[in-house]
């Protein structure tokens, strides 16, 4: 039987990072099953899914050190026990404006208060080509309860997306 985990670490970014969790991992019976990974200012960002032989789980831990030992930062959670997700209906959520303080806070209000999950989110700043002004961009997979009225959650982003001078476009998953 196999333990799954969840780890997340970071740490001054520089070659080998994902070589020494990778090989920490196989080197414990495990496989890595899914993650995301990058840098951010100069920084080393990663988030990762594996499975541990639940024989080899204890001496896994106790080999964690080892790594950190190496200017890592790292967090594991034992996610074995999985929560099922039912009832939901999932939403691609894209935002696009020029830059400015407390875009994503907004959002992220409204989808609260609707029971709306982040799934997924991706962001960035870039330089507008003409103008150079920065442009904030944004992407997220998101869950939204079933039972929810889709055209008030529409309303509320609109209504945000004036208030915020951004566009915001929502797009429901059959």
């Amino acid at each position: 039987m196999n333990s799954q985990f969840i780890m997340t670490l970071i740490g001054k970014d520089k070659p080998g990072i994902v070589e020494s969790i990778a090989e920490i991992i196989a080197n414990h019976g495990g496989n890595w099953e899914e993650s995301k990974m990058c840098r951010l200012g100069g920084e080393f960002a990663g988030i990762l899914r594996f499975s541990i032989p639940t024989s080899s789980k204890q001496k896994f831990l106790e080999a964690i050190p080892k790594i950190e030992a190496h200017g890592l930062s790292i967090m594991i959670k034992d996610s074995s026990q999985k929560t099922q997700q039912q009832n939901q209906k999932s939403a691609k959520l894209e935002i696009i404006g020029t830059d400015r303080p407390g875009i994503i806070q907004h959002i992220s209000h409204v989808l609260a208060v609707n029971n709306v999950n982040f799934e997924e989110l991706e962001s960035e700043c870039i330089s507008a080509p003409m103008s150079g002004n920065t442009i904030f961009k944004a992407s997220a997979n998101i869950s939204i309860p079933k039972d929810s009225d889709i055209n008030t959650l529409k309303n509320e982003l609109e209504k945000l997306a004036e208030d915020l001078l951004v566009d915001i476009n929502l797009t429901i998953n059959c």
